[in-house]
C-alpha cells in the first residue's frame, strides 16, 4: 500500500516548496511529488523536510579508537602514519561481535544527525593473527547485521589491501588482519549480495595504490564489473603528501595521475581524501566524472591538509562527505568544517556559495547529498520521484531556526553549530529516529559499552 507524507515546507530538486505531498510506494520509493497539494489524511511533517545525507566512507571500527589518539608522541611530531600505530594496536583485538557492536552504535548516531545511508570501506577480514574465518565474510556481514538493526542504508565496500607499499612491499605483521586478493573480495561480494535488500548495495574498495599493484587492481575491477557493471568503485588517493612523494618515487606519477592514466575512474568511482592534487589532476577527476569523498574532520584530525575545492567546482567536478575515522558522526558539522578550511585557505567568506545560489549551507547541503547518493550507486539525494524515501525532518520549534525560512534554514542547519536539529528521519518509506530518539538505542548503546571496555581493558 503507498504511503502518504505531507509537509508544509520541503526542499526539492527546485527549490523550497509548499504543501508538498509524498507518495511512497511499499518499497520505500519515492513515486509521486505533489507541491500546492492538500494533506487529506496524509501523515504530516513535524517540521521542514530535507533529503538525507549519504556518508561516503566509513571505517566504522574506528568509532570506537575515538579520543584515543590525541597525545603527543615521544618522537616529538605527529600526523597520518604515527596515528595508524595506534590503529594497528587497536584492531589488533577487534572481533566479529566488536565489529559489530561498534558498527550499530554507529550507525544509530549518524542516523540520529541526518546520515540516511553510508559506505563501509572495510579492509580487516582476518583473525586476529592473521589467519581466515571459517566464513571469509564474517567481518563484513556484522556490518550488514548493524545497518539493518539500526536501520541505516549500507553500501558495503569489501577492500582489497595485498601489500605493505608501493612496489609490492610486504605486508608488516600488524597488517595481517586485513590481507586479501581480489579473487577473496570477490568471494565476500557474493556473500554479501545474497543478502540483498532495497538498502543494501554491495561494491568494492581497493584500499589505495601502495596496498595493491597494478595487475591486482585491474582485476578487482574486472570482477565486481562482471558481477555488476554498476557496482560502486572506491579508493583512497593522495590524502598524505608522503603517499604522493611515494607514488612519484614507484611509477613516475602522482596517485591521481596514475589512476587518470591507468584505471579512467568514471563516475561509479569514488576517490577518497584527493587532498594533494595538481590542477591536471582536478581537471582530470572532475572531466571523468568521479566523486572527490571529502572528510574533513579525519583530514583535520590527521593534519592531512585542505582540499582545494574552489578549483574542483569551477572545474565542474561533484563531491560528498563521509565521517571516515568517526572523530565526528553529524554530516552539519563536516560541511562547516569543509567550508571553514576553505576560508582560512583563501581569506575569504561564503566561498562555496555562487551568484545563482548564495546561500552557503543550501549549496553545500545539495552538492554533498547528490554526490554522495552517487558515490553510494543508491537512488537517493533528492525528493524527487524514482528516489529512496531517505528524508530528515527538522525541528522548527528548535530555537537556532526560529525565524529561518527556505535556504536560511539550511544555513542554520549547518553554520548554527548546535545540536538536536534533526527530529525524525526516514530511510526507505520507514521512520527509524522519532523526535530524536531511535527505538535501539538503549540497547546497542549497551553491548557497544561492554564491547568497548573489554577491547580497552
Amino acid at each position: 500500500m503507498t504511503a502518504r507524507l505531507f509537509a508544509a515546507h520541503s526542499l526539492l530538486p527546485a527549490g523550497w516548496a509548499s504543501n508538498v505531498l509524498l507518495e511512497i510506494d511499499p518499497s520505500g520509493t519515492i513515486v509521486a511529488v505533489t507541491p500546492g497539494a492538500r494533506a487529506d489524511g496524509a501523515a504530516r511533517a513535524a517540521g521542514p523536510l530535507i533529503p538525507g545525507m549519504p556518508n561516503v566512507h566509513s571505517h566504522a571500527f574506528q568509532r570506537a579508537m575515538a579520543g584515543l589518539a590525541q597525545s603527543r608522541g615521544a618522537a616529538g611530531r605527529d600526523n597520518f602514519w604515527t596515528w595508524r600505530e595506534t590503529m594497528y594496536r587497536f584492531v589488533g583485538r577487534l572481533g566479529p561481535e566488536d565489529a559489530h557492536a561498534i558498527a550499530a552504535q554507529l550507525y544509530v548516531e549518524l542516523l540520529k544527525n541526518g546520515y540516511t545511508a553510508v559506505a563501509e570501506f572495510h579492509y580487516v577480514h582476518n583473525a586476529p593473527d592473521g589467519s581466515a574465518y571459517a566464513d571469509p565474510a564474517e567481518m563484513s556481514l556484522a556490518h550488514v547485521r548493524a545497518a539493518r538493526e539500526a536501520g541505516i542504508g549500507l553500501t558495503l565496500l569489501p577492500t582489497l589491501y595485498a601489500q605493505g607499499g608501493f612496489g609490492a612491499a610486504p605486508l608488516g605483521a600488524a597488517q595481517a588482519r586485513f590481507a586479501s586478493s581480489p579473487e577473496s573480495v570477490l568471494e565476500i561480494v557474493q556473500r554479501a549480495r545474497a543478502q540483498a535488500g532495497p538498502d543494501l548495495r554491495v561494491g568494492v574498495a581497493a584500499h589505495s595504490l601502495r596496498a595493491v599493484s597494478p595487475p591486482q587492481l585491474a582485476a578487482l575491477v574486472a570482477g565486481i564489473s562482471a558481477i555488476d557493471r554498476s557496482a560502486p568503485i572506491h579508493i583512497h588517493a593522495a590524502e598524505q603528501r608522503k603517499e604522493v612523494d611515494g607514488c612519484v618515487a614507484w611509477s613516475g606519477r602522482r596517485p591521481v595521475a596514475w589512476l587518470l592514466e591507468h584505471a579512467a575512474p568514471s563516475a561509479r568511482w569514488c576517490l577518497v581524501h584527493c587532498t594533494h592534487l595538481d590542477d591536471a589532476e582536478l581537471a582530470g577527476l572532475a572531466a571523468g566524472g568521479a566523486i572527490a569523498g571529502l572528510c574533513p574532520s579525519t583530514e583535520a584530525d590527521l593534519g592531512d591538509g585542505v582540499f582545494r575545492l574552489p578549483d574542483f567546482l569551477a572545474a565542474g567536478g561533484h563531491w560528498g562527505i563521509g565521517s571516515d575515522s568517526h572523530v565526528a558522526r553529524d554530516p552539519a558539522e563536516e560541511l562547516r568544517l569543509l567550508e571553514y578550511a576553505q576560508r582560512l585557505a583563501s581569506l575569504e567568506r561564503n566561498v562555496t556559495a555562487s551568484a545563482s545560489r548564495p546561500s552557503v549551507g543550501a549549496t553545500l547541503w545539495d552538492a554533498a547529498a547528490r554526490g554522495g547518493a552517487q558515490a553510494l550507486g543508491r537512488r537517493a539525494g533528492a525528493i524527487a520521484p524514482g528516489c529512496r524515501a531517505d528524508l530528515l525532518v527538522l525541528d522548527d520549534v528548535h530555537v537556532d531556526l526560529i525565524g529561518r525560512r527556505d535556504d536560511a534554514i539550511l544555513d542554520a542547519l549547518v553554520f548554527s553549530g548546535g545540536r538536536g536539529l534533526v527530529r525524525d528521519v526516514m530511510v526507505g518509506g520507514q521512520w527509524v529516529v522519532r523526535e530524536g530518539h531511535h527505538p535501539a538505542e538503549g540497547a546497542i548503546a549497551a553491548r557497544y559499552r561492554a564491547s568497548v571496555a573489554e577491547l580497552l581493558a
